[in-house]
């Protein structure tokens, strides 16, 4: 019996994509790449220690501020926040010579090449298909590295926007982000279709503004299964 998938009920006027999870994944665990660079900095280090670390890291991370507008240097401090915590709970502890900043720096760094990202398999056919047919656009909880990304993987000419959480100075699911998205292609949320894989910041977060959403849940629910769900409007 094949897996029920989710309906999209209506033809909607535009459609957002969220990035990671949903159109990209990274091409290495967060733990590996961390600790290959805390090693070239002269730290032992072990990937899944330092895999784990980054997991809790991540839970008692406090939430980034809402705010009018872009956030502090593009959100960069909440990100060495995070990343200096996992560093010192996968370590059990670090040469003097170490050097934190630039550590993170070098982290920092290659989190913006697109070598350390990969679309999944089925997004070039995805995007090519509905953009003939939609407007699309991008709804996600990152900053401006992203627009290198997505540009290094050869997906932005899909996109006739892209609405960043640094940018906006909110994170899904605020209402402030998706509002500020469908707005960017002369849009009210009620008109538009968001593609995300998380049930709270990309379901739940649209569809309290009014917008139809579709739940990605790989690998019984991807990419194609929208497309096919779409492919009524699509002629």
């Amino acid at each position: 019996m094949s897996a029920r998938l989710p309906k999209v009920k209506g033809q909607p006027r535009a459609i957002f994509f969220d990035a990671a999870g949903t159109l990209i994944r990274l091409t290495a665990p967060v733990g590996s790449t961390y600790a290959e660079i805390a090693r070239e900095f002269g730290a032992k280090a072990d990937s899944a220690r330092m895999d784990a670390a980054f997991r809790q890291a991540w839970k008692e991370q406090s939430p980034r501020a809402t705010i009018a507008g872009p956030r502090e240097e593009d959100d960069r401090p909440w990100w060495r926040a995070l990343a200096l915590q996992t560093l010192r709970q996968g370590c059990d502890s670090l040469p003097s010579s170490f050097n934190e900043e630039a550590w993170f720096d070098a982290v920092y760094r290659r989190y913006a090449e697109p070598a350390s990202w990969e679309l999944f398999p089925e997004v070039h056919g995805c995007l090519e298909a509905l953009s003939a047919a939609f407007p699309l656009g991008v709804i996600s909880n990152f900053d401006r590295r992203l627009e290198a990304i997505l540009a290094g993987l050869g997906i932005t000419p899909y996109f006739q926007s892209v609405t960043i959480s640094s940018v906006c100075g909110a994170d899904k699911p605020d209402a402030a982000i998706f509002e500020a998205a469908a707005s960017s292609l002369g849009a009210t949320p009620s008109d538009c279709l968001h593609v995300g894989d998380d049930p709270v910041r990309d379901r739940q977060g649209a569809e309290a503004i009014g917008m139809k959403s579709f739940l990605v849940d790989r690998p019984k629910v991807t990419l194609l299964a929208l497309t096919a769900r779409l492919g009524s409007f699509l002629a």
